[in-house]
């Protein structure tokens, strides 16, 4: 039996450090056996907020390793769709000339986020969970 290909998807935002790391690992994470997911920052962040690894950590997932990269890293590489998930890396989109289709659906900055360490946390999980909702339906959808 031939094992079908993964399909591949690039996440960009601007720091890489929440919204395209945690996009990331729910779609390696849940969707893993059809799609593998990468991420990358325009403008990429020393490293991936502490927040973000604590929220994927609750629903069993491990991003404690992952790293911001520089968009710039996957250049030339070819992927069947570049979903930018913040406004930021949807307006500076024009940066990505690799291959594939390009998708904007964009979520809230959690680490943008002004409150009680208590509601910044609830805003993380929110974001996730929009994350998870929103990018697996429209990755299960996808048609090239």
């Amino acid at each position: 039996m031939m094992a079908i290909a993964k399909k591949t998807v690039l996440f960009l935002c601007t720091g890489n450090s929440c919204r395209s790391q945690m996009a990331e690992g729910l779609v390696n994470g849940f969707l893993g056996e059809s799609w593998q997911a990468f991420s990358a920052g325009t403008n990429p962040a020393i490293q991936v907020h502490p927040l973000a690894i604590q929220v994927m950590h609750e629903i069993g997932l491990d991003i404690s390793q992952h790293t911001p990269k520089q968009a710039d890293y996957f250049m030339g590489q070819a992927f069947d769709v570049v979903i930018t998930v913040c406004d930021d890396a949807a307006e500076n989109c024009p940066i990505w000339l690799g291959q594939g289709r390009k998708q904007h659906i964009g979520f809230d900055d959690p680490a943008a986020f002004v409150g009680t360490p208590e509601e910044t946390l609830v805003a993380f999980r929110q974001v996730r969970d929009s994350i998870q909702e929103q990018i697996s339906q429209w990755l299960r959808n996808f048609n090239p």
